[in-house]
């Protein structure tokens, strides 16, 4: 089975909103064995949803569709596939006791606009949306489905959870079954890593793939396998990831939707230990990530955000001969906030981040993308130059990923 991507909305095609949605079906689709062969973005106008599904359907078997089904004037969607499939509008009335009953909830009435967005294509199975108001869409003609949904993500990601994909398996299509391992690597580039594994990628059965999916900091690895029989797909999967892993040694950190923080995080609840961070260039990003992860606070005491050299100081306990003699910027200042974090502020480790993160500062000795991190812990402490680029943003990202990856490798 083929399907094709259609994106409806004006804001992705001027770069407004980032279409994540295509991303989440894509994957979705996938894991089934239903192949993807394009993904479209159109404008919200009639022309542009016309020829948008005219073209997908002339190469797929399915169709999704998000966006242009709100209650406002330019959410013309579901009249473009009423007039499409050759149908029309009508009020569909349990839709309307569903919003009725959604806005007494909250102490408020539906309005005309809402009884508007209750118009549906007659024909079209329903799919109740229990995250929002407009519901999905699901028609078919020829053995060709199109479904529309809600270009709100967590909306349509309810919907192709709990409706789309339920229905989808039941049509019964023949399709071979996708499965894969997300395997998370640091500490080294792309073509490092393709290099340790050139010899395994070489002998993969022809059923299977490994694609390289490098980000800053990272690289993730997608080991893929095709086929019929779940069991052997699985037990090709952990034969293979085996041999990976064995190759890569401590490069690898994790699975899935695992990251960095994360998987620091787990290691230092298990071992009922503490962290606090001491942070100049990176300015609480390190913290950032930490926190993003629900029950940090099991193992996060807290950090220091220490930009000038008079905090460096007062706060962690920098010598000023070291400041003055190396600079802020320097092996000897890290390792002293490092240190001064984890004895002030009382944990068992602590990162700490100084360097020059751009685009200006930066001098011949010293130039922009010159970066010290290090680690302490309760017996050494662990320091390490960076050499990155003048751009600030991804100097600042990828130096928090280094020192959480070097609190890793600490651990």
């Amino acid at each position: 089975m083929q399907a094709t991507i259609l994106t409806v909305g004006d804001e992705i095609l001027i770069g407004q909103v980032t279409d994540t949605n295509a991303t989440y079906m894509a994957a979705a689709l996938s894991e089934e064995g239903i192949t993807v062969v394009e993904h479209l973005s159109v404008a919200d106008s009639r022309q542009g949803i016309m020829s948008g599904l005219d073209r997908a359907l002339q190469q797929s078997d399915l169709v999704l569709m998000t966006g242009g089904l709100g209650p406002t004037k330019d959410d013309i969607t579901k009249q473009v596939l009423a007039d499409y499939f050759g149908t029309e509008l009508r009020f569909h009335n349990p839709t309307w006791k569903r919003l009725t009953k959604l806005y007494q909830r909250y102490g408020r009435e539906p309005n005309d606009t809402h009884r508007q967005q209750c118009r549906l294509p007659t024909g079209a199975k329903i799919l109740v949306n229990e995250r929002g108001t407009a519901p999905g869409l699901w028609m078919e003609k020829d053995d060709q489905v199109v479904v529309s949904m809600p270009g709100v993500p967590y909306e349509m990601a309810y919907l192709m959870d709990h409706e789309v994909m339920r229905r989808l398996k039941r049509k019964n299509f023949d399709a071979e079954l996708l499965r894969s391992v997300t395997i998370l690597t640091a500490g080294e580039g792309e073509s490092t890593i393709a290099e340790r594994l050139a010899k395994i990628e070489d002998h993969l059965p022809e059923n299977m793939s490994l694609a390289y999916l490098p980000n800053l900091g990272t690289v993730r690895l997608r080991l893929s396998a095709r086929g019929n029989a779940e069991a052997l797909l699985q037990s090709q999967l952990d034969e293979y990831r085996n041999h990976i892993e064995g190759a890569l040694g401590d490069l690898v950190f994790g699975y899935g939707k695992d990251d960095l923080a994360s998987v620091v995080g787990r290691i230092l609840q298990e071992r009922k230990q503490t962290l606090a961070t001491a942070e100049s260039c990176t300015g609480g990003t390190v913290a950032e990530m930490i926190t993003a992860h629900p029950g940090a606070s099991a193992h996060f005491i807290g950090g220091v955000v220490a930009y000038s050299n008079e905090l460096k100081q007062s706060l962690l306990g920098v010598p000023a001969p070291i400041l003055l003699d190396h600079g802020a910027v320097s092996e000897e200042t890290v390792t002293a906030m490092a240190e001064g974090a984890r004895s002030r502020l009382g944990a068992d480790y602590a990162i700490a981040t100084s360097g020059i993160a751009g685009p200006g500062g930066g001098t011949p000795d010293k130039p922009v993308g010159t970066i010290w991190i290090a680690v302490a812990t309760p017996e050494r402490t662990v320091a390490r130059l960076l050499r990155s680029g003048k751009d600030r943003q991804r100097n600042i990202t990828y130096t928090s990923l280094q020192a959480l990856n070097l609190l890793r490798l600490s651990l």
